[in-house]
């Protein structure tokens, strides 16, 4: 048996095949592994042909034509029944896998017998994510937000889907991608995470991606309802299934009446969406769900529930005034890793703290933020603690891919006087060179260091910034062979940034060239300065730029 199937399901896809392809018929796991399967869903572009002749070139690649289903749904259910591989990876015709991704997604899923793997996905179409913070050999929708990665490119056991029936849904189906997954969540047994990039979702630059495709409120959240059904029919009522709906209910329902959207949308558009997610609210959420939503979120949603529109558009006016606060009490080397304490909060509009007022042994949430909103009087917060967290993490701005350290910041309150308190994350965090890519080095390149929160329900990402306070970091050098790295900062918002240099290129050349090209300044001098070179040395100097620092532009 092939160890795993490839399966992407194909409708004119025109130049996207040939972005593609090269990805998935080169993998390190050896075209002796696995089997590409394409079905052709209909195109009528000279796709089809297309894939004819790839197949007949490589004997891993076979093709499958139907006559046009209008989704990829049943391609991919196409897809499943003719695989031969243990185990089915998920793969959409303008996307990519990395060149290793098969390998790893497969030794960890024979490893751990999984029912489903994760890996990483990167891209323009992906932002950073918690769910793959680490890498994860055993979890469950019990124990890990599986929940938060409702996509499904994914692998999968083959005999899993089988043996449970679980297969997309066909035809022109909205969220059919989440009914997929909901369904096969809460029926694994054993799910693995990888925290290596695997998946490249790419954004087209057409727009022709399939969830951008327009749809009406009535028939999004008519699909959701079969989400939401789903959910229930594999679990019980209670906390667990409470838990896993929540998402739907914060996520989905509550984004058109929260910022931006419910101060977007006027008139008659805003009442239909007001009217279609408030009956969806009443009908299919157990009233668990809402109370076990974080103090701003759960507010929000009574204020859904009561019919409270005017309230929910003032609330999203001032939330969406919300501004973090990071505050860097320390930073510095130690043994070639970057130690930094921080401390994050959140801001009122007025630009006064966020806080919670102790009254009778109770905490209600801040009455300046609440100030004559109907409905909101008194809010009282039973856990200001309830979804909080944070974290650091680095943007890779050649490759946009983005990386967590180990540690994560650590909520609490803390008094402010006057009865008030403040909900804040802090931490003391370990900044590695050597293990900070998902338990590799850090490539090459320029990465930025942000700090990422949730607190009461509103979640800000903040720029980790130096002032004349802090001391200049000094050049270090880490790994063997060593490679550079250099702390700078932006010129305008002065954000901590680490410079990376490749490995072994440690000499003064490469410290004043690494230098030069994550410094804007002494970018523009030193252009200023090549202009009025000769040519011939103008390309030797950027040649040596290059391999200083190949992922910055070329001087």
């Amino acid at each position: 048996m092939l160890k795993v199937t490839v399966v992407v399901p194909v409708h004119n896809a025109g130049d996207y095949l040939d972005r593609c392809a090269p990805s998935l018929l080169h993998q390190s796991i050896g075209p002796d592994a696995y089997e590409i399967v394409y079905v052709d869903d209909g195109s009528t572009d000279g796709s089809g042909a297309h894939l004819d002749r790839l197949a007949a070139r490589h004997p891993h690649v076979r093709v499958f034509h139907q006559e046009n289903s209008g989704w990829p749904g049943k391609p991919r259910n196409v897809g499943v029944r003719h695989a031969r591989g243990e185990y089915v990876q998920f793969v959409d015709q303008d996307d990519e896998l990395t060149p290793t991704a098969l390998e790893n997604l497969y030794r960890l899923a024979a490893r751990n017998g999984s029912d489903i793997v994760l890996g990483r996905v990167v891209g323009t179409m992906a932002g950073p994510s918690r769910v793959f913070k680490r890498t994860v050999d055993h979890c469950t929708a019990a124990d890990a937000p599986l929940f938060e990665s409702l996509t499904p490119h994914k692998m999968f056991r083959r005999d899993f889907l089988l043996d449970h029936g679980i297969e997309f849904p066909e035809g022109r189906v909205r969220l059919e991608d989440q009914l997929f997954m909901a369904r096969a969540y809460v029926r694994a047994k054993t799910v693995s995470i990888l925290s290596t990039p695997c998946y490249v979702w790419n954004r087209r630059e057409d727009g022709a991606n399939t969830s951008a495709s327009a749809t009406t409120p009535e028939t999004y959240y008519g699909h959701l309802r079969q989400v939401v059904d789903a959910v229930k029919k594999g679990t019980d009522p209670g906390p667990l299934q409470d838990d896993l709906l929540r998402r739907s209910y914060r996520v989905e329902l509550l984004r058109p009446v929260s910022e931006p959207r419910v101060l977007q949308r006027t008139g008659e558009a805003l009442d239909r969406y007001f009217s279609i997610v408030r009956r969806m609210a009443l009908d299919c959420f157990p009233p668990g769900v809402r109370e076990g939503l974080p103090a701003i979120s759960r507010l929000r949603a009574t204020l859904l529930e009561e019919d409270r529109l005017d309230s929910l558009i003032e609330l999203a006016r001032r939330v969406q005034a919300i501004r973090p606060r990071l505050t860097v009490e320390d930073i510095h080397w130690t043994r070639g890793s970057l130690h930094l304490t921080t401390t994050l909060d959140m801001l009122r509009p007025d630009g006064e703290p966020l806080t919670l007022h102790e009254r009778h042994g109770r905490l209600y949430l801040d009455p300046d933020l609440l100030a004559d909103i109907k409905g909101a009087e008194n809010w009282e917060v039973r856990d200001p603690l309830a979804y909080a967290g944070g974290e650091l993490l680095t943007h890779d701005t050649a490759r946009d891919q983005w990386w967590y350290p180990a540690e994560d910041l650590t909520p609490r309150t803390e008094p402010a006087g006057a009865g008030r308190h403040r909900v804040v994350v802090s931490s003391t965090t370990v900044l590695d060179p050597l293990t900070l890519a998902a338990g590799e080095p850090l490539p090459p390149g320029t990465h930025l260091i942000w700090a990422s929160a949730q607190l009461l329900g509103v979640g800000r990402r903040a720029r980790v910034v130096l002032d004349a306070r802090h001391p200049r970091l000094a050049t270090a050098t880490a790994g063997t062979p060593p490679r550079l790295i250099i702390p700078t900062r932006t010129p305008r918002e002065s954000q901590l940034r680490l410079a990376v240099g490749p490995p072994g290129s440690t000499s003064l050349h490469h410290r004043l060239l690494l230098r030069t090209t994550t410094s804007p300044d002494l970018r523009r001098t030193a252009t200023t300065v090549l202009r009025h070179l000769p040519p011939r040395v103008r390309r030797r100097v950027g040649r040596l730029a290059r391999r200083t620092d190949p992922w910055s532009p070329g001087l």
